[in-house]
């Protein structure tokens, strides 16, 4: 089923939470609308599950080709997951997921025999079968949000709609089930938009990305694509560390970049594992710095240096191989070159 939003408008008295939003989402996709706070994208995806209304005369909502703006949200057959579970707390594991089922008008339910069986296939799909009979209060939070989204399933829904699904778990178990949803999306193969905050979960799980800021989608891509060839600045420094440079040293360190794109009050976006640390009496070209503090707890070295000309902060990123081959000291004077470097055609101010 494949979804389609056009130039959706949303406004909250004199807040604007979107803005001529476009998106179209494919058949099958697993996709992330990815952004900070108030960017708009959980009130996007309200919208696209029909608890929220564009204003009026702004834009569509389609499923498959189909309108279906003005259509209720108990008439679209999508299944929402919210953050915090909302399962009930008086009810078991299994009449939780059955509930959907339950609710509907006598023509439209199937048999008590049916909703069992569909229920116990559901419960082990999310590999929870032996948790029928206990109460919410009883599971973990990781099983909490899969009996969630069981429940979810169970209506037949032609889309799903996550709301920062993993938002309310530890970090460990938040890796846990993101792997976990991306191959239990792989098997069902069902069109599933997801909002996060956490860059890591989009760009591992998604097959696409829609980055949000301010009302606006600024970029839709791939993982790869949106943080390979950012489209603005925004979204470049959104998708993990970067530090800011003026353009004047790329000259200095004779990066491998074009400096004709790049106006001469221009900034030059490089991240810190895209700088090579070489040590000063190497003779090479480069920016010389002083190294401040070194933090080597975790795969990568992570090297704190302020810029000898300007004072400005430069943050680094080295193997800890290459941290014990180079031996290097804190307060001790090294060159800075750059691997890879992005600039854009206006000089923004950060």
């Amino acid at each position: 089923m494949s979804l389609q939003v056009d130039s959706i408008r949303k406004t909250f008295g004199a807040y604007t939470a979107l803005e001529g939003v476009s998106l179209q989402v494919k058949s099958g996709q697993l996709t992330a609308l990815l952004g900070p706070s108030g960017s708009g994208k959980t009130t996007l995806l309200r919208i696209m599950a029909g608890l929220e209304y564009p204003d009026e005369g702004s834009g569509r909502i389609k499923f498959h080709g189909e309108d279906v703006t003005d259509v209720p949200a108990g008439k679209r057959k999508v299944g929402f997951v919210f953050q915090h579970y909302a399962l009930f707390r008086h009810m078991t594991v299994m009449e939780n997921v059955a509930f959907g089922l339950r609710v509907r008008p006598s023509r439209d339910r199937p048999s008590k025999a049916e909703i069992t069986d569909r229920v116990h296939k559901l419960l082990k799909l999310v590999q929870l079968e032996n948790l029928a009979s206990r109460y919410p209060h009883q599971l973990s939070g990781g099983q909490r949000q899969r009996i969630a989204l069981a429940r979810a399933l169970a209506v037949e829904p032609k889309v799903l709609l996550l709301d920062e699904p993993f938002g309310a778990l530890d970090a460990k178990v938040r890796k846990e089930l993101r792997r976990w949803l991306r191959n239990f999306h792989d098997e069902i193969n069902l069109t599933t938009i997801f909002v996060t905050h956490d860059q890591e979960e989009a760009l591992e799980i998604a097959d696409e990305v829609v980055i949000m800021n301010q009302a606006k989608i600024e970029q839709i891509g791939s993982p790869q694509e949106v943080y390979d060839r950012p489209a603005t600045p925004f979204v470049y420094q959104f998708l993990g560390n970067v530090n800011v440079l003026p353009a004047s040293v790329l000259s200095a360190t004779r990066a491998p970049f074009s400096p004709a794109t790049v106006q001469s009050n221009g900034k030059v976006f490089v991240r810190p594992h895209d700088i090579e640390v070489v040590p000063h009496e190497s003779g090479l070209p480069g920016i010389v710095a002083v190294l401040r503090h070194i933090h080597a707890a975790g795969p990568q070295a992570r090297l704190t240096l302020e810029q000898v000309d300007s004072r400005e902060i430069v943050e680094a990123e080295i193997s800890r191989a290459e941290l014990l081959r180079l031996d290097l000291q804190v307060n001790a004077l090294v060159l800075l070159r750059l691997r890879q470097s992005h600039s854009f055609a206006e000089d923004y101010a950060i």
